[in-house]
């Protein structure tokens, strides 16, 4: 990629950027959401049309005006967020627009064979072919991006944060995928805020930063602080945890809490000042618990307290009104309204709590430019469409929105999923300000350094229940996962 340019309106996205891939090669991207990541490999892919620049492949300049060209180059794009049909089967996802045909009639046993050979590979045999799409996890279903891709004849792979809701086995069986991949001559463009991950898969590094490209340089070569700080232009430092004093009294209790099929018999507690920590696997029931609490899926049984009174929470707006946010693990799908503006989106809660009084269209935006300016919100106004926004930024809003509300307890579902180093570092500081201020707060997380890092206590699941509890100072990461797995200490 020669020169890549690409100009929004008041924005430039892509300045003379200069890209190359070699064949068998993982050339990883990375850079702060906004660098411009996104737009390159979107022009790559064909979802963009670039203002001014060349794509040359195998030495010939080629032109990609639309994701079909882009195919038939054998280039195709795994994206952060889940480009399937939600409705439609794990089967007919993989093969979504090209199903297997016999004298013109689907052979639904070659497309359930073919399907489950790639999830196979992938090590997620475990993953129903006949389950729509929309049942399963967010793990889960990039693992089902990941085999649609995968049974194309692809010489170019694009790869935007792939291991973002993956455990630390799953992502060593996608590693494992990428090594063959690799062996077989397919070049691979690898998208990630971990940077630790790097040195484990990559063969050299470029990092952008507002639009340019600031360096290239072998994996080998890159220090983790240099990397950082060619990524924001200075360093950034992940500080311990700030000193918080003795958590307080419990602010949320739950009693033998079960739900049919998905949850059995769950016990535990949050005191006010205090992180709790969840870890697990994928399938583990972490989400399926932040969703029941707060009210999202029905089905719940058992007690749960708020401030030592009991509270019966049937939907979303029980718990808001009881002093209980979520703060969701999809946060495209069930955080945010993207084509909504910064200031609505931050208000939707809000509005819902003072109902059926006029919405006082002032003070909204006064209380909106209140949490612009505490969370260091990146937007050019608060008019501006969400969707616009980086994932950080993104992220941010959402926590703003339940911040402007009277709460108690904070449920946090993967809140630094596919967000980078800096806006990470920010979230960070920001839970432990949150826990210092006395809110109760339930971390899940699928990254144990983070989870280790933040938590006064860590509990952690396994098929449904509770099956470990560690005090930050007893937790390590190999007494965590062995109980993740359901063995014993």
């Amino acid at each position: 990629m020669r020169s890549i340019t690409k100009t929004f309106p008041g924005v430039r996205a892509l300045d003379q950027v200069e890209f190359d891939l070699h064949k068998g090669e993982v050339h990883v991207l990375v850079g702060e959401n906004g660098a411009g990541k996104s737009t390159l490999i979107k022009i790559l892919s064909g979802a963009y049309r670039m203002d001014a620049g060349e794509i040359v492949i195998d030495n010939k300049p080629v032109e990609i005006r639309n994701p079909r060209d882009a195919a038939d180059l054998g280039i195709f794009t795994i994206y952060q967020e889940i480009m399937l049909v939600p409705p439609l089967t794990v089967a007919e996802n993989i093969f979504l627009g090209e199903l297997q045909t016999r004298a013109g009639v689907v052979d639904w046993g070659e497309v359930r064979r073919k399907s489950r050979q790639l999830l196979d590979k992938l090590g997620a045999p475990q993953i129903p072919l006949n389950a729509p799409l929309k049942d399963l996890g967010i793990a889960q279903q990039q693992l089902v991006a990941i085999a649609r891709a995968l049974r194309r004849q692809t010489r170019i792979l694009i790869m935007d944060e792939p291991t973002s809701s993956l455990t630390p086995t799953e992502i060593e069986q996608l590693f494992n995928t990428i090594r063959s991949l690799k062996s077989e001559g397919v070049g691979i463009i690898y998208i990630s805020h971990r940077l630790e991950e790097i040195k484990q898969i990559g063969d050299r590094i470029t990092v952008m930063r507002d639009g340019k490209v600031i360096g290239t340089l072998p994996v080998r070569e890159a220090q983790k602080q240099a990397i950082v700080r060619m990524m924001v232009g200075r360093d950034v430092l992940v500080e311990p945890r700030a000193c918080r004093t003795q958590a307080g009294e419990p602010v949320l209790r739950v009693e033998h809490f079960s739900v049919p099929g998905r949850l059995h018999d769950i016990c535990l507690e949050v005191k006010r000042g205090e992180v709790v920590g969840v870890a697990g696997l994928i399938g583990a029931g972490r989400t399926e618990l932040a969703r029941a609490l707060f009210g999202a899926d029905k089905g719940g049984r058992g007690d749960v307290y708020l401030d030592g009174m009991p509270v019966r929470i049937r939907s979303p707006y029980d718990a808001i009104t009881a002093g209980m946010a979520l703060v969701p693990e999809d946060r495209k799908i069930q955080g945010i309204v993207g084509v909504l503006s910064v200031q609505v989106n931050l208000m939707l809660a809000y509005g819902n709590r003072h109902y059926p009084a006029l919405i006082n269209f002032g003070e909204d935006k006064r209380i909106t430019q209140e949490y612009i300016d505490k969370l260091s919100i990146r937007t050019p106004t608060a008019a501006k469409r969400l969707m616009e926004l980086s994932g950080g930024n993104q992220q941010k809003v959402v926590l703003a929105r339940w911040l402007c509300m009277t709460l108690k307890v904070l449920i946090l579902d993967e809140v630094t999923r596919g967000i980078d180093v800096g806006a990470k570092a920010e979230i960070y500081r920001f839970i432990d300000d949150l826990a210092c201020a006395g809110y109760g707060i339930l971390m899940i997380s699928s990254e144990l350094p983070e989870i280790l890092t933040l938590s006064d206590r860590i509990l952690v699941m396994h098929q449904g229940r509770i099956t470990g509890e560690f005090s930050r100072q007893e937790a390590t990461q190999e007494r965590i996962m062995l109980k993740a797995i359901g063995g014993e200490n």
